[in-house]
């Protein structure tokens, strides 16, 4: 499969290539999983100053070159395997203890890799990521610019800002800019829920309409009446003008916390269709 394909782009920069080294702050003890190492021009930085490097690489011909280049590094280990579905407790040195993530993403999968990660039994204690210019301000967004991608980040981990990194830092240069961030998972989740199914299920109600007022956006995302929608924000507190994006991870905290209070309302869209149907055929 070609590069482009996979949306392969290789970090060719050195300055940013520095940059991504010191944000991770490696030491001898540190164990580091690498996504996409690509041509490995992260790669040896990482060999120079982690005491174990795993290579996580889909592209089978690459992690191919990987494992012929390491194959006499004992603190090496090269998988060819994707990320969106890696599982920390897979693999020994993953399993065994504290870890961290350096990672050049392919766009088409950023999201997915990170949650992956993120939302692990066995979180890394840190990850630094290059991704997308957009996709890395959305994840570290605060509360005005919020958006689903911003809440399902930050509710495992802290966002900060690293590095940009324009198109001509790669070969072949991507049509769009890049910024590398850095994620630092806390110890518990920052919304206290119990069900993370449930939570996700009013998350992704709540931004259903994201430009519309909250009870708008709940109503249409739950399939419940207006009235109903309006009045779960209403025992919130929030003002009734509030949107989707204006809501802080304490604001969604207590929009859950009324949600499950009262009954977790929601209606699966094909079920509201039925009664309708079931009204229409058993009216006299």
């Amino acid at each position: 499969m070609s590069a482009q394909r996979l949306g392969q782009h290789f970090l060719e920069d050195t300055d940013v290539i520095n940059s991504i080294i010191a944000a991770a702050d490696l030491s001898s003890d540190d164990t580091v999983v690498e996504v996409g190492p690509g041509r490995g021009a992260l790669t040896g930085h990482l060999v120079e100053q982690a005491g174990r490097v795993l290579l996580l690489e889909f592209d089978e011909d690459l992690a191919d070159r990987l494992a012929q280049k390491y194959e006499s590094n004992e603190n090496v280990r090269v998988l060819n395997a994707d990320a969106r579905d890696f599982g920390s407790d897979v693999d020994p040195w993953t399993r065994e203890g504290d870890y961290k993530v350096i990672a050049n993403l392919p766009y088409y999968a950023a999201n997915p890799i990170t949650r992956n990660f993120l939302e692990s039994t066995r979180q890394p204690t840190a990850m630094v990521i290059m991704i997308q210019r957009e996709v890395a301000n959305d994840m570290a967004a605060k509360p005005g610019d919020m958006s689903l991608l911003s809440l399902a980040i930050q509710i495992y981990a802290t966002a900060e800002h690293v590095v940009d990194a324009p198109p001509e830092c790669f070969n072949p240069p991507p049509k769009v800019h890049s910024t590398v961030i850095k994620l630092t998972p806390t110890n518990e989740t920052q919304i206290t829920f119990e069900s993370e199914d449930d939570f996700f299920k009013l998350a992704r109600s709540g931004f259903k309409s994201p430009r519309k007022q909250l009870h708008n956006s709940l109503s249409d995302g739950l399939f419940i009446p207006l009235d109903d929608a309006r009045e779960l924000v209403e025992k919130t507190g929030f003002e009734s003008s509030r949107r989707p994006s204006t809501l802080s991870l304490s604001d969604w905290q207590i929009l859950y916390d009324v949600w499950v209070e009262a009954g977790r309302p929601l209606q699966v869209k094909g079920s509201v269709r039925r009664k309708r149907q079931n009204r229409q055929n058993n009216a006299p």
